[in-house]
């Protein structure tokens, strides 16, 4: 297996580093160093979700029929490793990466048409309606009720953790169309816009100061069956085909640039009159945490060159999610160690685009506290770390 990059693929690399350093303009950078969460905000996310609409960029994954560029995965690949190396503003991917492709394989004609191109253009912000309080990583005990009433299901109930709900015109969702004694069989995929009456979003401010989620409640909100993603009680199946685009991912590449502020502020900060990257122990922390993010930079090269020779790589998307969060929390902990007292002050105002607050901390570190606390969820999301192992010890040792 041949891990190098192709001569077509460098010279992909070297467009997509020129598209870069001509559309990402100072403001969409500092948008996407600044950001603490999982997402930037708009007005970044618009404008740079627009520019890449305008080149033909913003979809990697989406064949051509469909309006995709039609890329390999080594080129999907490299993309999204070139913009997490250049600070590009972390788009929302809920329509993108995964409502976008359960349409294209479970969606009706009319959804197709309608959907996909406002996908595209950003005419439409989706968000995701699974979590409820009780139901989480334990997806299929979710109790949102849908009772069907005529040509509409009427919606009663409660999501939690709504990542930017409170930006979204849309939202896909799941909900409980029927108790069975299997509860995966009594769930249902919809289509709703958040301004139907009775839908209301509730900010949850987290502990770095972020709304980044939120809580929404259902109050009689009607939804066209015409809304419906398949068939009624199919939304488990759709809802499993949906989070193999949710937990693949590629993590080194924006892992590499947190190490990289990690090893900066370790070696500009003072305690006692020495660097930190001069300690020892540290630099073996360090050193450790190198080498684990090499060995999942090559893992992660190794399932793309799968991938383009058409071979399956097992459960790789669940590999990659558990070792990429775990990997980020341990680089966002060191993060923490080295910015040392910095991590104290409370500055989410200076962390806003545009913002006239002088810092307290210096750049390097501004966001390593909000990112540390972000990072705690990221292997409870998506199917927690404990999930991953268990689908993997099922595929891969028959257990």
């Amino acid at each position: 297996m041949d891990l190098a990059l192709s001569a077509q693929d460098e010279a992909f690399r070297a467009d997509v580093r020129r598209f870069l350093d001509e559309k990402l303009t100072p403001d969409l950078r500092e948008a996407g160093k600044k950001t603490g969460g999982v997402l930037s905000d708009p007005p970044a996310t618009t404008k740079w979700h627009k520019a890449l609409y305008e080149k033909g960029w913003i979809a990697p994954a989406w064949p051509k029929e469909y309006g995709g560029p039609g890329w390999s995965e080594m080129q999907r690949y490299i993309f999204s490793s070139e913009c997490a190396r250049a600070h590009a503003p972390l788009l929302p991917n809920f329509g993108t990466r995964m409502c976008g492709p359960v349409l294209m394989k479970f969606g009706s004609p009319d959804q197709k048409a309608f959907y996909l191109p406002r996908i595209l253009s950003g005419d439409d912000y989706w968000c995701q309606g699974y979590s409820e309080p009780g139901s989480g990583s334990d997806l299929a005990s979710l109790q949102m009720k849908a009772v069907r009433d005529g040509d509409h299901y009427v919606l009663n109930g409660t999501k939690l953790w709504t990542t930017h709900a409170h930006f979204a015109n849309r939202m896909f969702c799941l909900v409980r169309t029927a108790q069975t004694a299997k509860p995966q069989e009594g769930i249902t995929f919809l289509l709703l816009e958040t301004s139907t009456p009775g839908f209301e979003v509730r900010p949850i401010i987290t502990l770095a100061g972020d709304h980044e989620v939120n809580q929404c409640f259902f109050d009689n909100v009607r939804v066209p069956v015409a809304n419906r993603v398949g068939e009624e009680g199919q939304g488990w199946t759709i809802a499993k085909y949906l989070l193999e685009f949710e937990r693949g991912n590629a993590y080194a590449a924006a892992l590499q640039a947190k190490l990289a502020a990690v090893r900066e502020a370790a070696r500009t900060e003072r305690s006692d009159g020495a660097a930190l990257a001069d300690d020892e122990d540290f630099k073996r922390k360090l050193a450790e945490t190198d080498i684990e993010l090499q060995g999942l930079m090559v893992t992660e090269h190794r399932v793309m060159s799968q991938l383009a020779q058409g071979q399956n790589p097992g459960p790789a998307s669940s590999l990659l999610k558990a070792r990429g969060t775990e990997m980020s929390q341990r680089i966002t902990e060191l993060g923490i160690e080295a910015l040392a007292f910095y991590i104290a002050p409370f500055e989410p105002e200076a962390r806003k685009q545009g913002a006239n607050v002088k810092p307290v901390a210096p750049a390097h570190g501004l966001v390593m506290m909000p990112q540390y606390l972000n990072s705690r969820a990221a292997t409870i999301y998506g199917g927690s770390s404990e999930v991953q192992r268990n689908i993997m010890a099922k595929l891969i040792l028959g257990i």
